[in-house]
């Protein structure tokens, strides 16, 4: 008896049978790209392998230079760098767990002066445009996708995954946006489609009948121009036939402007795609079995999707970034145990873009297996924790994992801190199941929680701690505005908090992550976010059914905001740019949905009855009267340390951690680092 038998029912492949239907999705991590890195990487693997998951897939490595996604990106092209690779797939395989490398070619994607592609097509996301292939070129690139999966077996792997989706090189080749040839590999879609039938063929016949061969396919391009649904069905079939074991979702190209993995996504938003996918294989009598993926980051989620007929095995990416053991957790009947993915992309893709070791916000461990343990301490000794928010809660639990006495304050009636705040905003609901994780842990590692209690200098004294850990968090800035002290005036904690009412009529004041929160929390009816409704949010968006239009995208559709709101800083340019790297598109292009006014460069004159008055520049000129209802104050955040000094003075050794070490934008991230690295090493 299991409580998810679809999940982990074994996938039998003909030559090899998988335990479970789970697969761990290529992620990028930064350990792929440099041998140094390598043990790291390794050790990444050994513990997911360790955890149960039925099957990995690497982050991408290029089969040539002309692939690399940056200069000198993970590569397999030499016996040599196979060799290499032995000390991943002997860690894997030691655990008892499997693992195929992805032959990722980035095409004109790369942001790289050797780039290639179909066409001297430029992208929007590189500044570099990519050299047209002749057709040679073309050969050359095919032979270098054989060699590399030939290396991927030398190397230990049981399988490669060849990346035909996201836009990258496969993918341009297949749509007229990116291919203007009029050769033999452009053209109508046959000739479109030769290069991945033609890869997928030859690395079959390199690689032997008993090797996993994945084939990434974008069933939904979201771009105009994108393959139609008929293009889509005809690939499949094709690479089936030419010899993919597996065919494995994609959903969209980097340069389209539709979210697709952040967490405003509804879970399993994209699993109706591999199902009509699935459906459409199915009645041409194929049975090869369809992997589903995006935003699936709980037991429940893969389970209901599998049990509904969308696909043969579910897609967890950062899911098992956020906790290596899901898998046994799972099969343990302890799901409510699980670190669950709250897919903010903060340390995992936004450190990607930019060129840092990923990570994850919910679990800093990730990617740092070999340099951030969690050891038994040597002699058990008593801490204080003051605040349980995030950075409060990972120091606490941190500290009695490893054996110590913990203690651990809050003033209000739960844990949580800001994130309390955080989950009443539409599209960040995912941030309630970090403070349920948290909730469990305390109970499992032992922490003596005192909610309710403000600790003084006096009582923390009294418990005789050998240290103190600060986690105190912050306090709202005062930004000093004549009339501040109005009836209409709210403070971002009075809003999300405290829900007190708000008129129609909005101005915000600061522009930061909380004032773009607050802003799309105010222009969404309440109990209407279209993060928990797929079809609004589908709709919301402009995505559509492939078979419909091409590419699967329309005109968004936007329901009409709740409130008229008018978002301002004082600093002058684009309203947003401190947003994560990867998703301040996400939240500008959803309050520009909802005509959210932004304005830049603003001196705050006043706040009257009748609304803020402002004035722009250093000149402070052209004065201006923003009518509203109500002025919500979002001007940024101070430490809350009152009790470092006292106990500094009675000779107790403190530590700040979180807010309260520095409140520079709140940073969940960061607060949830300080408290795990700091408790590692008391």
């Amino acid at each position: 008896m299991t409580p998810y038998p679809h999940l982990l029912a074994p996938l039998d492949l003909g030559f090899t049978t998988l335990p479970n239907r789970v697969l761990m999705g290529s992620m990028h991590t930064g350990l792929e790209d440099g041998r140094k890195h390598f043990p790291a990487l390794a050790a990444f693997f050994a513990e997911r392998a360790r955890g149960g998951v039925g099957l990995m897939v690497t982050g991408g490595f290029a089969p040539n230079i002309e692939g690399w996604a940056k200069p000198f990106a993970g590569t397999l092209a030499t016996s040599a760098a196979a060799k290499r690779h032995k000390l991943v797939t002997d860690a894997v395989h030691a655990e008892g767990g499997r693992i195929a490398l992805q032959i990722l070619h980035t095409g004109r994607y790369a942001y790289q002066p050797l780039a290639v592609a179909p066409s001297r097509i430029q992208s929007p996301i590189s500044p570099f445009a990519p050299r047209e292939l002749s057709a040679r070129g073309i050969e050359r690139q095919i032979r270098a996708f054989v060699r590399c999966a030939k290396l991927a077996r030398e190397a230990g792997y049981d399988g490669v995954e060849v990346m035909g989706s996201e836009g990258y090189f496969i993918n341009q080749f297949l749509v007229t946006h990116t291919n203007h040839r009029t050769d033999d590999w452009g053209g109508a879609y046959e000739n479109r489609m030769r290069l991945p039938v033609e890869i997928v063929r030859r690395v079959r016949e390199a690689v032997g009948p008993d090797f996993i061969l994945i084939y990434r396919l974008s069933m939904l391009d979201l771009i105009p121009d994108g393959s139609s649904w008929e293009e889509a069905v005809m690939l499949a079939k094709a690479v089936a036939a030419a010899g993919a074991t597996i065919i494995n979702t994609g959903i969209g190209w980097h340069e389209a402007r539709i979210p697709t993995i952040a967490t405003s996504v509804p879970r399993g938003a994209f699993a109706w795609v591999t199902q009509k996918m699935r459906a459409a294989l199915r009645a041409e009598g194929l049975s090869i079995p369809l992997i589903t993926s995006n935003r699936i980051n709980t037991p429940e989620v893969g389970e209901q999707i599998l049990a509904d007929g969308c696909a043969d095995m579910v897609s967890l990416a950062r899911p098992l970034l956020a906790d290596p053991d899901f898998v046994a957790k799972a099969k343990a009947g302890r799901s409510a145990d699980i670190n669950t993915c709250i897919a903010c992309n903060q340390a995992c893709l936004d450190h990607t873009f930019k060129a840092q070791l990923a990570s994850c916000l919910v679990n800093p461990r990730a990617g740092h297996e070999t340099t951030l343990l969690i050891r038994p301490a040597p002699a058990r000794r008593r801490f204080a924790v003051v605040g349980a928010g995030p950075a409060g809660l990972a120091a606490a639990t941190t500290l009695a994992e490893r054996g110590h006495e913990v203690h651990l304050y809050e003033s209000s009636a739960q844990i949580g801190g800001q994130f309390n705040m955080a989950k009443k905003v539409p599209g960040k609901e995912e941030f309630s199941e970090t403070l349920r994780y948290f909730g469990r842990r305390l109970e499992a590692t032992g922490v003596l929680l005192h909610l309710d209690t403000r600790a003084d200098a006096q009582a923390l004294l009294a418990l005789r701690p050998d240290a103190v850990v600060l986690a105190t968090g912050v306090r709202a800035r005062d930004p000093k505005i004549p009339g501040q002290d109005g009836p209409n005036v709210l403070s971002y904690i009075d809003v999300l908090l405290h829900g007190k009412p708000v008129g129609e009529r909005v101005a915000i004041v600061g522009a930061g992550g909380i004032g773009f929160d607050v802003a799309e929390f105010l222009v969404t009816p309440a109990g209407h976010s279209p993060t928990l409704d797929p079809a609004a949010w589908l709709a919301e968006w402009g995505v559509a059914d492939p078979a419909q239009v091409r590419g699967g995208v329309v005109r968004a559709q936007p329901a009409p905001p709740a409130r008229r709101v008018t978002l301002l800083q004082r600093k002058a340019g684009k309203l947003g740019k401190g947003l994560g790297k990867t998703t301040g598109w996400i939240h500008r292009a959803a309050l520009q949905m909802k005509q959210v006014e932004m304005i830049g460069g603003v001196n705050y004159e006043r706040i009257g009855p009748q609304g803020l008055f402002v004035t722009y520049g250093e000149q402070r000129r052209d004065g201006q009267l923003i009518e509203c209802d109500t002025v919500v104050l979002c001007a940024g955040q101070e430490p809350l340390r009152e009790l470092e000094a006292p106990l500094h003075a009675a000779g107790v050794p403190v530590h700040l951690i979180g807010g309260a070490h520095e409140a520079a934008e709140l940073d969940a991230k960061r607060a949830i680092d300080q408290g795990t690295r700091l408790a590692a090493t008391l």
